[in-house]
């Protein structure tokens, strides 16, 4: 009975949150450090899928670097990093496109459709979603998002499908960008006017020193956030993290959060319960 009343104080403690967010849409940027074994895979899969039955529309936005780093080992060709992002000649280019594309989207819209006919898998490059342009040639091909057409999103979402991105943009010519995952994620949630914006990472959240947990931020202004980056407060991979939470909600997203994606249902925890997990960054 202890276990029964458990469960059930969990549903009642959800019931609000079910109420508030429904037919809200939620962005989550999954991949990458975040992706586990094909059980962690599973569990995520199955946290999307009750997002979705409880009346929300999640979208999911995927990246892949660490799979992308292993094929480049196997292939004999040494990653290269400049702020946070992967400098992507042209032959790094097609190898991000083989694993966004042809491996990692295509892994976790099959582990959603285990539950059902649910995900969609599409990238940057499907129906001019993401238009990009060259950031800097030191970094080749390495694409800022110029604009969003959600409008295949929005086509999908309204047949209660679950869209799954890869990050993979195209310029005006037709030329492919590798973006970084946590920008698009950001880019793509300022488009569909989303309620949150959520980064499943590798850490338990954002941190005021990098290498001490128990700096953990458990809330945050997008105007604190502003003075972390203008004083180099943060570093590496947390960077284009941080600039598109803060970006995000400044333009229409209700808020952005930073969870562990190693941990067993952060998604859920932070999003039904009362005390949350992580980083959620405010307005």
């Amino acid at each position: 009975m202890n276990d029964a009343n458990e469960k059930a104080a969990v549903l009642a403690e959800a019931l609000p949150y079910i109420r508030r967010f429904w037919s809200k849409v939620v962005v989550v940027k999954y991949g990458g450090a975040a992706v586990g074994d094909d059980k962690s895979l599973l569990s995520f899969a199955g946290d999307i899928v009750l997002m979705r039955s409880v009346g929300m529309r999640p979208v999911v936005v995927h990246g892949g670097g660490p799979q992308i780093g292993a094929l480049m080992t196997r292939l004999g060709k040494e990653p290269v990093f400049r702020g946070g992002l992967r400098v992507t000649d042209a032959e790094t280019l097609d190898i991000a496109r083989m694993v966004l594309v042809g491996k990692v989207n295509r892994d976790i819209v099959s582990a959603i459709n285990v539950h059902g006919p649910l995900a969609v898998g599409l990238s940057g490059e499907d129906a001019g979603l993401i238009t990009a342009s060259a950031r800097d040639p030191d970094l080749g091909f390495v694409g800022d998002v110029e604009a969003v057409n959600a409008d295949i999103l929005r086509r999908l979402l309204a047949e209660e499908l679950i869209p799954v991105v890869a990050t993979i943009g195209s310029g005006s010519g037709g030329q492919a960008y590798n973006i970084n995952a946590d920008t698009a994620a950001g880019a793509i949630a300022e488009a569909l006017e989303a309620e949150k914006l959520v980064y499943l990472t590798d850490v338990e959240g954002l941190r005021r020193r990098a290498d001490d947990p128990s700096t953990l931020i458990s809330t945050v202004s997008a105007a604190e956030l502003e003075e972390m980056l203008a004083a180099s407060a943060l570093e590496g991979g947390m960077l284009p993290k941080v600039a598109s939470c803060v970006r995000a909600v400044r333009r229409g997203v209700g808020h952005a959060h930073i969870l562990d994606g190693r941990l067993p249902h952060a998604l859920l925890l932070e999003v039904f319960t009362h005390e949350g997990i992580g980083t959620m960054v405010s307005p």
